[in-house]
């Protein structure tokens, strides 16, 4: 982005008219200035018309299955459908039941969870694949806070006591632990789903992509550490409060070990059973999945096995084995969310909302693209926050995609959404007639398939030298993350990892250095000294590339940067020039002084004479902002005291932009604007100039 400064009466034409290399120049498109008014205008009246065609298509953009079901294929989608469909029901019973236990609720209400979220989600949801429903690390985040929340309206931290806390609940009489426990669960939900919608609204749904595969992944490991240590105490058939707090898996392996001297030794070999069982079977169903039409049920087998063990067995009465319980049959009548909880755990449902819809998004996004298909992030966000609002009126807690369950689904021939639909009916089968037979289930056996179901996220451990090689940056990230979710806090670790992956971008930024630049042969092609062979430079002329954009975070470094790599500081030249005219001063002899000084002032140009120009190809700066911009015009102001001409080659519209709003050009000086859209223009310019009779000072 070149000026030329005309200097000695020698003017822009006379320059063209003595043989000056006059550099191509693209004419700029002249672009309609519109008034923020009528632009606002023009939004709100597009928003905001009124007519029959506007309401069909927002109906259908809320409700996508108004749009996709009337062209299902039936006879081609309707098998896939219904067996992924049937497959994930099977699934999901015993583990809804069982994450109901990482939740601190009671069965009934992780079946409720599933049954309404399959249902709202195939209504709202864009995706044709995921399936929507009870996710681990979801489950973990809201029983931490149901816990606090026990504890701090007085109800013991025993699950099999049914004392009476002291609250005040405004929806309807005190209740005992299990009714407290989802009203905490419930509105914790609603809130979380207000939330998403809200951000829907606002069409933040770019926001996911903040979160990196990496941060993700990390944060899932360490929760999942999180979450296995929780499940030990139904392993060993221990009664001990969750730990709260910062350092809360320490916390708990200490208690545990302290405890080891009570383990019921019943829980214990039926939990050892259950995992010698689960785990070869789950190896063998990942095996030959390729083979499987559909994935055996293990799940439901043990549970069914381990259900009928103990209730002939008497393992409750005989051995005090801590089981499921009662639950019932049929829906409750819908509550309204204890408004009073909200201050108390509205920042919990901020994190909750942004783990459920970055989950949510991430396995949307990435089976579409696998499938050839489109979802919309910001209708995912409408989605996943009304798979929470509407249930949580109906005692659930907090939903979001699940990844082992849409692969299951995924493989077993799902199609669209109707297999959701079809999930929906076994769970509501379960829940009008089978589920009150799951009374004698251990909730050992319970536990059991939670820490099985972890083995994903566990693997990843197997995977870091892998990625170590593969990427040092994101696997720091991975690990930074994960162990900040595992030892310090686990809604702390997605900030931490956030924190630190903006750390490394911003780093990048600052560790980015000035390259020597050469051009290849007689081609229009410039690469970097240091790492390429047989470059050649041209006579006179430097060219160097910053490879990030301009900023205030890193001007200062840019133009440290810059120096060192031309081999000349202005500054210290500078500041080199006024020591000698101090000691100017103090010397005797006036002709002695000026011969001196003479001399001094000139040794490095003698030493550079051939350099002149400074070509700085800005290509790689995608933005400047004010300091950014002053930086370059002090580059140019230095380097022009020591007779030395700056030449911007290669920016873009918005670097031009941004130049000329800062007083780059400045007409008051008579500069003019010139620019150069190639290095190798910039180069046959500045050779041009220096063959000119007359002295220009600058050319910038």
């Amino acid at each position: 982005m070149p000026v030329e400064e005309v200097c000695d009466g020698v003017s822009a034409e006379d320059d063209a008219k003595t043989g000056s290399d006059v550099p191509f120049l693209l004419e700029d498109r002249v672009k309609e200035k519109v008034p923020w008014k009528e632009v606002l205008r023009r939004k709100v009246g597009k928003k905001c018309s009124c007519s029959s065609a506007r309401v069909k298509a927002l109906l259908v953009d809320s409700i996508p299955i108004i749009k996709w079901l009337p062209r299902y294929q039936f006879k081609d989608w309707i098998i896939g459908d219904a067996m992924s469909g049937l497959i994930i029901g099977i699934l999901l019973v015993p583990q809804s039941i069982a994450y109901s236990l990482l939740a601190e609720q009671d069965p009934i209400y992780g079946l409720y969870t599933s049954f309404f979220a399959s249902i709202i989600y195939a209504l709202l949801g864009t995706s044709r694949h995921i399936s929507v429903g009870m996710f681990g690390v979801l489950c973990l985040l809201v029983g931490q806070v149901v816990d606090r929340e026990l504890t701090l309206a007085g109800y013991s931290s025993d699950t099999n006591q049914t004392i009476m806390g002291i609250v005040d609940n405004s929806t309807g009489p005190i209740c005992d632990r299990s009714c407290y426990a989802i009203m905490v669960g419930a509105t914790l939900t609603f809130t979380a789903g207000v939330y998403q919608v809200l951000m829907g609204l606002l069409q933040v749904g770019f926001v996911s992509v903040f979160l990196s595969d990496s941060l993700l992944s990390g944060f899932a490991t360490g929760a999942s550490l999180t979450i296995l240590t929780s499940q030990i105490k139904y392993f060993l058939g221990l009664h001990l409060p969750r730990v709260q707090g910062w350092g809360s898996l320490i916390k708990t392996w200490v208690s545990l070990l302290k405890n080891l001297g009570h383990t019921n030794v019943c829980d214990l070999i039926t939990s050892m059973i259950c995992l010698l069982v689960l785990v070869p079977t789950k190896e063998l169903n990942d095996r030959f999945k390729a083979k499987l039409k559909a994935p055996i049920p293990f799940e439901l087998f043990v549970v069914i096995a381990a259900t009928l063990a103990s209730h002939f067995g008497k393992f409750k009465e005989t051995y005090g084995s801590d089981v499921a319980g009662n639950i019932p049959t049929g829906f409750m009548p819908p509550q309204l969310p204890n408004w009073s909880l909200i201050p108390n755990i509205a920042v919990d449902a901020f994190s909750i909302a942004i783990v459920g819809f970055a989950i949510t998004v991430s396995l949307s996004e990435m089976f579409a693209k696998k499938h050839g298909y489109m979802v919309d992030p910001n209708q995912e966000m409408y989605a996943i926050g009304f798979c929470n609002i509407i249930p949580s009126f109906f005692r659930c807690f907090t939903t979001s995609a699940a990844l082992t369950k849409t692969l299951v689904k995924e493989s077993t021939g799902c199609q669209t959404q109707v297999s959701g639909l079809v999930t929906a009916l076994v769970l509501l089968l379960v829940l009008l007639v089978i589920a009150p037979l799951f009374y004698s289930l251990q909730k050992c056996v319970l536990a059991v398939i939670i820490v099985v179901n972890l083995r994903g996220a566990l693997r990843k451990f197997g995977d870091i030298p892998q990625m170590w090689r593969v990427n040092r940056v994101d696997t720091i990230i991975w690990l930074v993350t994960m162990s900040a979710s595992a030892l310090v806090n686990t809604e702390l670790g997605l900030l931490v990892g956030v924190l630190v992956s903006a750390f490394f971008v911003l780093g990048r930024t600052q560790s980015a250095q000035v390259l020597q630049l050469g051009q290849a042969g007689d081609r229009e092609l410039f690469e970097d000294i240091g790492s390429y062979k047989g470059l050649q430079t041209q006579p006179g002329v430097a060219v160097f590339r910053y490879e990030a954009p301009i900023y205030y975070a890193n001007q200062t470094l840019f133009k440290k940067s810059l120096y060192r790599s031309v081999g000349l500081d202005p500054l210290k030249e500078k500041a080199r020039r006024r020591k000698l005219e101090k000691q100017k001063n103090q010397k005797q002899g006036v002709e002695d002084q000026k011969q001196e000084m003479d001399v001094s002032t000139n040794v490095y140009l003698l030493e550079h004479t051939s350099l002149h120009t400074l070509v700085i190809d800005c290509s790689p700066v995608l933005f400047l902002d004010t300091a950014g911009v002053n930086a370059l015009k002090e580059v140019c102001k230095d380097y022009k005291e020591l007779g030395v001409n700056v030449l911007l080659a290669q920016c873009n519209t918005s670097v031009i932009d941004s130049l000329r709003r800062g007083g780059y050009y400045d007409p008051k000086n008579a500069t003019k604007e010139i620019k150069f859209h190639t290095v190798g223009d910039a180069i046959s310019y500045a050779q041009s100039l220096k063959t000119q009779n007359g002295d220009c000072d600058t050319v910038v």
